[in-house]
């Protein structure tokens, strides 16, 4: 969820960064009283996210400033759609673009690449198991809420927005709870016995035979990671329902939906943040406007 506290500071960062003693082109070019009605248009076929931050650049650089969103965060669209119409000062109109365009082909690209990943899984679960997508915390330092909203807009799931709202241990944390020989499941115990009991524990496994330890240990997730398809099965076969499965690393669009059929619940995919391509989008001046 992208809070309107969040929405202001980041986008009101941006514009800063941007224009921050205020736009000298259109200062110089453009007479104070001309008004501009500009359209977004997609270039190519997407999913949109970003509305309301693409919207909030306009906002916050002129209230005055209407802006039309005529397809909502989550809808698919094609080459050519108007997917919202702009009016206002022609000089605050241009002071906004880039940054309500970087934000909203920023977004819409992560949320384009997520549907795909969901429509490649989709049916792929044994017995048609419905398996879910998720992100991680592999997302642009300062954006986090906003790609995570839109992961969510092209289908997918969230996972720990942050370190402080779930234990995830992974192999550095394992490595130095079990030093001293340590054994997990004991190491593990003792650990969640000190946490409330609404937290969450995630646990990474790189080998079938940490399964067993995790398990008595108490974890909620067991996260394999890196495994091979037939690790996978066995892995979720050993789980046996205990806990979520979870399969993460090395996942692709080419790959995805063999790794749904290994029965687990969650797949998450770093690549829909870090690795997104920003969605074709074009802010364009209507000539015949007012």
């Amino acid at each position: 969820m992208i809070t309107p506290a969040v929405l202001n500071r980041v986008v009101g960062a941006a514009l800063e960064e941007d224009a921050p003693w205020g736009d000298l082109t259109s200062t110089a070019l453009l007479p104070a009283e001309a008004t501009a009605t500009a359209d977004l248009v997609a270039r190519e076929p997407g999913v949109l996210a970003g509305g309301d931050v693409f919207a909030a650049a306009f906002a916050l650089t002129d209230p005055e400033t209407v802006v039309d969103l005529h397809v909502a965060d989550g809808d698919a669209f094609e080459a050519g759609d108007v997917l919202a119409s702009v009016t206002g000062s022609a000089r605050s109109v241009l002071t906004a673009e880039r940054v309500a365009l970087n934000f909203t082909q920023r977004l819409s690209g992560i949320a384009t690449l997520t549907a795909a990943y969901v429509a490649a899984v989709d049916g792929a679960g044994p017995d048609g198991k419905q398996v879910r997508i998720a992100d991680t915390r592999k997302t642009t330092p300062g954006l986090r809420a906003f790609e995570r909203h839109a992961v969510v807009a092209g289908g997918g799931r969230n996972h720990r927005f942050s370190l402080s709202d779930a234990v995830m241990a992974k192999d550095n944390h394992l490595a130095v709870l079990t030093r001293g020989g340590r054994d997990i499941a004991t190491a593990l115990r003792e650990a969640i016995a000190t946490l409330p009991h609404t937290v969450h524990v995630v646990v990474e496994v790189d080998r079938l035979d940490q399964i067993p330890a995790v398990l008595d240990g108490g974890a909620d997730t067991v996260l394999l990671d890196n495994f091979s398809l037939e690790d996978l099965r066995a892995g979720v076969e050993l789980i046996a329902g205990r806990a979520t499965a979870e399969a993460s690393g090395g996942v692709s669009l080419e790959t995805v939906r063999a790794i749904a059929g290994t029965g687990v619940d969650v797949i998450s995919v770093g690549a829909l943040t870090h690795s997104a391509r920003a969605l074709d989008l074009g802010l364009d001046v209507r000539i015949d406007g007012p």
